[in-house]
């Protein structure tokens, strides 16, 4: 028993001093770096905003609407001003008053105050700012301020330990700690920025603020967490800051930023897509759609083909694509190497400039219903809806069950292809599925609203 006792004793002491060797030390960090970190304050105007906003929702000729107006405070013709608050942060990157912060921040923004952590505020102007990368460029009249040290995000490693300093709910020059969890992430609607994902606390008021390594350089600008209450939940997101740099650069020259654009719509290559195009393996970026009139369209890209290789860099997945277009210059020329039917394929292409972004939808009108192995009920459109969705072939589903419906297939989506095979007509779309045994994976290319996609479905044994 008293061996048992020693072995514990020893274990424990050994395990606190691993621990208290081991942990690293942000002491440092936190005084030499921390004065470069400041508070962003914004206030935006809301004119003409209803001062009844919290009465109920009643119409004009309901007895209690008059009830509730007489007894709400008064504003002329119930219309009033508010001035509506926000709190973030941001880091200075040169001594004459240049400061990085998200563009969430200052959005709409009728005031920008920077607060130092000497106390001095300033007002301050906005440069630029880029929502698609949610970075702002903004400016103090100062001199002689206190900078950040710019580092290299692609040194990072995961597991790497990193700090952030912000202003959470108010709180200027908060540091909190932790590790990258991974890099590279893609998140939803965001198509131009590499996420460095990490576990340090991120709470409203830390946006815009700077990420550090243990080297006291910044490598990222903290910007989004993934949360259910609003408020941290273990996973936070930065903006690498050679992007954010990148974006800054243009913003500070031209108050914009100019991106490459090809004009197609694309989406990840599965396994099974991989399969029924012939690829060794899941990789690329398949083009589901291409805009007509497009530099992809002008240099014969095709909906069915795979982008392999942008400009010499190779796509390995497909949210790689629109940061590498996205970086290109307009105007540049380059070389896309594509998988066609088979086997690869160069074409040559003049990268656009993007342009701003479009909002459509189409709907389809619902005829008559045939049943299908994949789970499909569909129709044949007529001439007068074909010309409405400016489309020349194609199928409507009506109603999806089964392998379809688990595909993602839904009812109102119109099915152009099959296989890379256009579809005609009903009996030739049951034709192309008879020529394809059990177990095998058809693609499908279908139209959703104004936008095209492939959706892969492993055939059953059921005939049509």
């Amino acid at each position: 028993m008293k061996r048992f006792f020693a072995f514990l004793m020893l274990f424990v002491s050994l395990t606190a001093f691993s621990y208290a060797d081991g942990l690293p030390d942000f002491t440092e960090l936190a005084a030499k770096y921390g004065t470069a970190v400041v508070n962003v304050s914004t206030t935006q105007t809301m004119r003409n905003a209803n001062v009844f906003r919290h009465m109920p929702n009643l119409p004009e000729d309901d007895p209690m609407y008059d009830f509730f107006r007489r007894f709400m405070p008064p504003g002329q013709n119930g219309q009033r001003e508010f001035h509506s608050r926000s709190l973030g942060s941001g880091f200075i990157i040169s001594p004459d008053g240049y400061i990085l912060t998200n563009a969430h921040v200052v959005d709409g923004a009728d005031e920008v105050t920077v607060r130092l952590t000497d106390k001095r505020e300033f007002r301050a102007k906005v440069i630029g700012s880029d929502l698609k990368t949610d970075v702002a460029l903004i400016k103090i009249d100062a001199n002689k301020l206190p900078t950040v040290t710019i580092g290299k995000p692609e040194q990072l490693k995961v597991g790497e330990w990193v700090a952030a300093i912000g202003s959470p709910f108010g709180f200027d020059n908060s540091i909190t700690a932790g590790i990258v969890s991974a890099k590279g992430r893609s998140l939803p609607q965001e198509n131009y920025v590499p996420f460095i994902q990490t576990d340090v606390a991120i709470n409203p008021g830390n946006s815009g603020g700077p990420l550090f390594n243990m080297k006291g350089e910044v490598v990222g600008i903290n910007s989004q967490i993934l949360s259910r209450t609003g408020g941290y939940m273990g996973m936070s997101f930065a903006i690498p800051i050679d992007v954010a740099m990148e974006v800054s650069d243009q913003l500070r020259a031209a108050g914009k930023v100019s991106r490459g654009w090809l004009g197609v719509v694309i989406q990840e290559v599965t396994r099974e897509l991989a399969e029924s195009f012939g690829l060794s393996k899941p990789m690329g970026a398949l083009i589901a759609g291409v805009e007509k009139g497009s530099p992809a369209d002008k240099a014969g890209l095709e909906a069915s083909d795979v982008v392999l290789k942008f400009d010499g860099k190779v796509v390995e997945n497909s949210s790689e694509l629109p940061r590498l277009v996205a970086a290109a210059k307009p105007g540049k020329r380059v070389l896309v190497q594509v998988w066609r039917k088979g086997a690869s394929k160069d074409i040559a292409l003049v990268v656009g400039e993007l342009p701003g972004e479009k909002d459509g939808g189409r709907s389809a009108n619902k005829l008559g219903k045939a049943a299908g192995k994949l789970g499909l009920s569909l129709s044949e459109l007529s001439d007068a809806q074909k010309k409405e969705l400016k489309i020349a072939n194609g199928l409507l589903v009506e109603d999806a069950e089964g392998a379809a419906a688990m595909a993602g297939v839904t009812s109102g989506d119109i099915i152009l292809s099959v296989n890379n095979q256009d579809v005609k007509s009903l009996q030739q779309f049951v034709d192309l599925l008879n020529q394809y045994g059990p177990g095998r994976v058809v693609a499908l290319r279908i139209l959703r609203g104004d936008r095209s996609m492939f959706v892969t479905i492993r055939m059953n044994g059921k005939k049509p």
